[in-house]
């Protein structure tokens, strides 16, 4: 089903969004009435506990909750009410001690973790240290293919010891400010060792399951229907026990039936509501849309390939594209445009230095005379420049027909190629499965609040989404420093000075900055509205409004 939204989208299209490109910028959300400027970190607490809610993973079914294979929004959102973290990752974006009750490091390359006591898995069973080094030490091990292994963060780990009763270190091969803010992702998460090679190659399926510590657990996985989750009344940390004795979680993913079920009451809630839905939801009678601080950014990955291969063309391709009318009309509304490859407000230390930084960068007015002096002399060559898009997401064609639109007036020809989910993960793992194509579209998120963590994948040498070969020996020696700085100001100079260094050469074409769109039936509240879902416990909290 399409919506209201949809029909006044195509007119804009056709007239190159122009009228949407005037000075006063993005309107107003309708969503709760709330604007961008105030984005929501929670929802209000609940009142009253539930026997049962639903809820929708808008990206489908997760292939596995094995959490070292939690690597995208499926997985994750179910895992992290099920298995935890040394660290926690809080709605308001602060890191705490979670099945470590206390972190030290004096120098960013030895870590030491004193492990919590009174912490017990589902079956009743105590959390050693033997499982919690077992846990991190799966990331190292070839054999378990763990999809958050990477030479950034897992490839510098020298060692993973137990250095006391309820104590362990990890030594790294050079300093890493970001480590321990990982270890509140599925890096640090504690699963148990029997129950994990009792499963073997079952582990993480229906047949297999997992056995965590969360504040639920497994009841049932019925395949290509739903996922139950049951109650943990036994949760160690008494504050936080769940209010819903059983969620169910299903998989519905085509836009029009998920708008249809949230506004009739079929399902409860859901994040990443599509954005086709944002009208007809914003005016439902039965729940309300909410807008949350988010870490999510809609950009181009250049390949490296044809003419989106030069700076000069991604840089003038950027300041073409009237982003901030894709934020109005494509998001309905509900994202800004983007200055930044780090989204605005990703960041829980140096403010006072990040947020001038990112206030300076060149601004998102579309700019075509100043993109033609960057391309001017230049021979950008005949050939279309193809970018592919999953083609279920409608939103991508639309952002790309405006592309297209700025590209034609700088001479140059964007190709759009439509590519089926199925196969569009591979574009992320496969250089195969990008050859032939100069870009492709992504809605990427930073894992942790930390703007160096996440110019580390794009633009370190080695990188794990340094997909266009970007290689700088100014950009890796300020990774390099700013990883080691102890000093959260120092740290954050250095780390606003690659910003500009990256976002100088735009290895990725930045969009927009989506907020986090979170749908809730009247009845049900207390959810976190930030993008911690995917790794903070949001339904520990869900209850009765």
């Amino acid at each position: 089903m399409r919506i209201r939204a949809t029909a006044a989208l195509a007119l804009s299209l056709a007239l190159g969004l122009s009228a949407c490109g005037g000075g006063n910028g993005p309107a107003a959300p309708v969503a709760d009435g709330h604007r961008l400027n105030d984005l929501l970190v929670t929802t209000s607490a609940a009142k009253g506990e539930l026997d049962k809610a639903t809820w929708n993973l808008p990206f489908g079914e997760p292939a596995s909750l094995d959490p070292i294979k939690a690597f995208n929004y499926p997985e994750n959102t179910v895992v992290a009410n099920l298995c935890e973290g040394l660290m926690r990752l809080d709605p308001d974006y602060s890191v705490t001690p979670n099945l470590a009750e206390k972190v030290e490091s004096t120098d960013q390359k030895t870590w030491v973790y004193t492990l919590r006591e009174g912490v017990r898995f589902w079956d009743g069973k105590p959390m050693t240290v033997d499982d919690v080094l077992f846990s991190l030490r799966r990331h190292l091990d070839s054999a378990e293919g763990s999809y958050w292994s990477s030479d950034q963060i897992t490839g510098n780990v020298d060692s993973i010891d137990k250095t006391g009763d309820r104590e362990i270190t990890i030594r790294l091969k050079k300093p890493d400010a970001t480590l321990n803010s990982y270890m509140a992702t599925p890096i640090g998460v504690v699963v148990e060792r029997a129950q994990r090679e009792q499963a073997g190659s079952k582990y993480g399926t229906p047949e297999g399951a997992v056995m965590c510590t969360g504040p639920f657990k497994l009841a049932s996985w019925e395949k290509g229907s739903k996922i139950s989750l049951e109650r943990n009344d036994d949760y160690w940390d008494t504050q936080r026990r769940a209010k819903t004795k059983q969620l169910d979680l299903q998989f519905i993913v085509d836009p029009g039936a998920i708008a249809s079920a949230l506004d009739t009451g079929a399902i409860d809630g859901s994040y990443d509501v599509p954005v086709g839905a944002v009208d007809q939801l914003s005016a439902s009678q039965n729940g309300k849309l909410y807008l949350g601080k988010s870490l999510q950014l809609v950009a181009v990955i250049s390949t490296g390939n044809g003419a989106l291969g030069d700076p000069a063309v991604r840089r003038a391709l950027t300041l073409a594209t009237d982003r901030k009318a894709i934020a109005q009309t494509v998001f309905a509304g509900t994202a800004q445009a983007s200055r930044s490859l780090v989204p605005n407000g990703g960041w829980t230390y140096g403010d006072d230095v990040f947020g001038p930084a990112h206030d300076a960068l060149p601004d998102t007015e579309k700019n075509i005379e100043e993109a033609k002096k960057l391309l001017a002399g230049k021979d950008a060559g005949s050939a279309p420049i193809t970018i592919a898009y999953p083609s279920e997401r409608q939103f991508y064609a639309d952002i790309l027909s405006e592309m297209s639109n700025a590209a034609r007036e700088l001479g140059l020809t964007i190709q759009p190629k439509g590519i089926p989910s199925a196969q569009y993960g591979a574009f992320f793992s496969d250089p195969k499965a990008r050859a032939g194509y100069d870009g492709f579209m992504t809605t990427n998120y930073m894992d942790i609040p930390d703007p160096l963590a996440f110019l580390r994948t794009i633009a370190a040498k080695g990188g794990s989404q340094n997909f266009n070969g970007y290689d700088d020996p100014k950009v890796q020696s300020l990774i390099e420093q700013a990883a080691s700085t102890t000093d959260e100001t120092a740290r954050a100079k250095l780390v606003a000075e690659l910003q500009t260094e990256v976002v100088e050469q735009t290895p990725w074409l930045p969009i927009a900055e989506p907020a986090v769109r979170l749908f809730l039936n009247k009845r049900v509240t207390g959810v976190p509205a930030s993008f911690v879902y995917l790794y903070y416990p949001w339904a520990a909290g869900l209850g009765a409004a």
